[in-house]
């Protein structure tokens, strides 16, 4: 069990850091409110670091459905353990979210846009576009996992080190593909907060927007397999 419990708290950890900076960026009557996008991106990749470096040594820190497929098609992780992977990283994303909402609860009730509301716990686009949101999905984990496959290679892993590199992948990620989408590059990180703002008793909360949940799901296993296919073309 002890690799599934790394995975918990390796994404609780993740998302308790990642939505924790968007929720003192944009929520009303908070120390960081208007901190801007550079302050978000940053505060996820120290959120990743966190949880790369606490977890590694325990689970491989995958901390994302998407990492797991990916690892596991290029021949690198058990298909056996994926799905229990997966269940513990949905719900170390759901705590997260909840530890987050308890943390700023005071700040939600004091923020009357439904919007915004939903966005410390969700990604949602700027333009609203299937196929243009669907594709920055599958771009942005592309990126990703195919950087964690690199580093997860014999001759160049770092063991806990790992975190760093990781950090500013996903920090560079951020800067450079997240303005569209919001750049969830992870099933888990977009779902299970997005079922805890559903089940949440929030003020004025408004819809959880259900419509669009599919894409920040599908894009980034999509993009995870293409990239692990990739990989295993390459002379690495």
């Amino acid at each position: 069990m002890e690799p599934y419990l790394g995975e918990l708290i390796g994404t609780f950890l993740l998302i308790l850091l990642g939505d924790g900076v968007v929720a003192n960026m944009i929520l009303n009557k908070t120390k960081g409110n208007g901190g801007g996008w550079i302050v978000i991106t940053w505060g996820w990749g120290i959120a990743v670091f966190v949880a790369v470096f606490v977890t590694a040594g325990i689970s491989g820190a995958h901390i994302n459905p998407a990492v797991t497929i990916g690892l596991a098609l290029s021949g690198n992780f058990g298909w056996e353990l994926v799905g229990g992977y997966i269940l513990a990283q949905m719900i170390g994303a759901f705590l997260g979210a909840v530890v987050v909402w308890l943390h700023y609860r005071d700040h939600f009730d004091a923020t009357e846009d439904q919007g915004t509301k939903l966005a410390v716990f969700s990604t949602g686009p700027e333009i609203r576009k299937t196929s243009s949101n669907l594709i920055a999905e599958i771009i942005g984990t592309f990126v990703l996992v195919f950087g964690v496959l690199y580093l997860a290679a014999p001759e160049v892993g770092l063991g806990s080190l790992d975190a760093l590199p990781v950090a500013l992948l996903v920090f560079g990620i951020g800067m450079s593909l997240g303005g569209n989408t919001g750049y969830a590059i992870n099933p888990a990180r977009d779902l299970g907060p997005r079922i805890a703002h559903f089940l949440l008793p929030i003020k004025n909360k408004g819809g959880s927007d259900w419509s669009y949940s599919w894409i920040p799901v599908l894009g980034p296993i999509i993009g995870g397999a293409l990239a692990a296919l990739l990989f295993l073309q390459l002379p690495f």
